[in-house]
């Protein structure tokens, strides 16, 4: 039986961790050989995996996939550029790339927060996904489309507090937001040539990423869940489902969106 993703040669920044890392092994399960690119193979310690212990391509490995991990960093464009060249000369083409990587320096006003900080989080979150996109696109524009009529499938993570004001991190959600605008206008100018462009946009989840906001109490849960419609927390397993979806032929149709996943709290 032929899975959803066979043959398809699939690239997750920011995969050492977290959203990335759950990600990573979906679409693996689903068939795709993956790339795993992030700054350090090894994931953050401060994370919640259970197998944190085990890099990401190893444990897809492990459980019968296929993956290789490439050092780039997002911020810098010739890494970017020859990390979709070695993808291609090794594996023959590109058909996903999930533009994950992002970086959260904490709960601020606009007045504590410093403009490096700014700068540091707009290099990675805005910028990089707008180099990521760059070459994913030039690569795929060379390709055929595949049998279910797309070039290449690009997904941006983005987030919530892309969507809804939320205060305290004004840098991230600027960030964000620039996400979702150039998903949107990349998916208008790309469509003819069959390149689907969508973002998901996260709510809180326990990620190391987000650890230094979600204290491990109960009071604290009680809070999340006063504020969200579904009667459950969120997992990194709930994003990458969805990016998997975005991924699958069966969202052929489907480009330019902005997809919460959520629990609902953007709807409110």
């Amino acid at each position: 039986m032929k899975t959803r993703l066979e043959n398809q040669i699939a690239i997750v920044t920011g995969s050492s961790s977290g959203n990335g890392r759950a990600i990573a092994l979906t679409l693996s399960s689903a068939g795709a050989t993956v790339i795993c690119t992030d700054l350090n193979k090894n994931a953050r310690k401060e994370g919640y995996e259970e197998d944190i212990e085990i890099d990401t391509d190893d444990v897809i490995r492990r459980q019968g996939g296929q993956a290789v991990y490439f050092q780039a960093d997002v911020r810098c464009a010739s890494e970017i550029e020859n990390l979709v060249t070695r993808t291609v000369s090794e594996f023959g083409r590109l058909d996903i790339m999930v533009n994950n990587a992002g970086v959260f320096t904490g709960l601020n006003t606009i007045l504590e927060e410093a403009e490096e900080g700014y700068d540091s989080v707009m290099a990675v979150n805005a910028k990089g996904v707008w180099l990521c996109c760059k070459s994913a696109i030039a690569q795929m524009l060379k390709q055929e489309p595949l049998e279910s009529g797309s070039r290449g499938k690009i997904v941006n993570i983005s987030s919530a507090a892309a969507l809804i004001g939320q205060g305290r991190h004004h840098a991230y959600s600027a960030s964000k937001a620039a996400v979702v605008n150039l998903t949107r206008n990349l998916a208008v100018m790309y469509g003819p040539q069959r390149i689907n462009i969508n973002a998901v946009c996260p709510g809180l989840v326990p990620t190391a990423l987000t650890r230094p906001t979600t204290p491990e109490t109960e009071q604290w849960h009680e809070v999340v869940l006063q504020n969200s419609p579904w009667p459950r927390l969120g997992t990194p397993q709930d994003v990458a489902h969805c990016v998997l979806f975005l991924a699958s032929p069966e969202a052929e149709w489907v480009t330019g969106i902005a997809l919460p996943v959520d629990g609902g709290v953007s709807a409110k």
